[in-house]
């Protein structure tokens, strides 16, 4: 357990700085956009712009008596918090592959020496894993660190007389980036993040096959995509869910489709600690 922790460390050590810009660049945009059309928005009103149908959407999206809430700011800056947010995926998305190719692709490749730790070869798969499961969660815990921290400061420049209330529901629903990084219903959120792990462990078996069989194992890796991509995407578009003739209920072809994510699930981790224990050699 020492060992598989000291790689964990390891991974997020050489991740450090691209997830502390993925924040630097999330606050930066955030705040500055929170106090941006805050600002303007309080302006607007003190001058009585909104009245006549002033700028920025301020009319449409706040209330009758021109109060402004923080649901209203999150609103209007959509595509402000979107950028990084967008961001931050795709460097992730990215790096489920770097991770792996940067040790065999790097001037001295660093996977044979890994290899060759007095450790089980599946802690190193573990630990990939569990540091990609770490950036993951890491940047969704900040960005809901940083919705208080920006309700603050909207608080500190709007006047008290000049707000309304908002609940932590409605600020999630008011950004489309926000609802999508945090689903507000439970089963939503496991939904979306499973489909996630399940992602980065079919990636990490075809990265693994891939390395295996050489030139071959191209065409291994993508065929065991496909195989994967069409297990879990049978139950609900080929099995007739939205079908109020189709021969199954809805929740049986749900079961089908739990029972083959946990199916995809297994034999990925298998296939990848069968491949870099006993296929992959220095």
């Amino acid at each position: 357990m020492n060992r598989y922790l000291k790689l964990v460390h390891m991974e997020v050590d050489r991740f450090k700085y691209i997830l502390a810009g993925l924040m630097s660049l999330t606050l930066i945009c955030q705040f500055g956009g929170v106090i941006w059309w805050t600002k303007s928005a309080v302006s607007n009103r003190e001058s009585g712009a909104w009245m006549n149908g002033g700028s920025m959407g301020y009319i449409l999206n706040s209330s009758t008596s021109g109060n402004l809430s923080f649901t209203h700011v999150l609103f209007n800056t959509q595509f402000i918090f979107m950028i990084p947010i967008l961001m931050s995926i795709g460097v992730i998305a990215i790096y489920v592959f770097l991770i792996w190719y940067r040790d065999w692709l790097g001037r001295n490749t660093f996977i044979y020496r890994l290899l060759t730790l007095p450790t089980a070869r599946r802690h190193i798969y573990f630990a990939k894993l569990t540091a990609i499961l770490i950036f993951i969660f890491g940047l969704v815990s900040f960005q809901l660190a940083l919705l208080p921290v920006e309700k603050l400061i909207f608080n500190l420049i709007v006047p008290s007389d000049m707000r309304d209330p908002s609940n932590i529901s409605n600020i999630i629903y008011a950004n489309p980036a926000l609802e999508m990084l945090i689903p507000w219903q439970f089963d939503s959120f496991l939904v979306y993040y499973v489909i996630g792990i399940i992602a980065v462990l079919v990636i990490f078996a075809a990265i693994l096959i891939e390395r295996s069989y050489g030139r071959l194992g191209i065409l291994y890796a993508i065929l065991y995509l496909g195989i994967s991509v069409f297990l879990l995407l049978f139950p609900m578009a080929g099995l007739g869910l939205d079908n109020v003739n189709g021969y199954l209920y809805p929740n049986e072809i749900f079961a089908i489709e739990l029972v083959m994510c946990v199916v995809v699930m297994t034999v990925s981790v298998w296939i990848g600690c069968r491949l870099i224990s006993k296929k992959i050699t220095v």
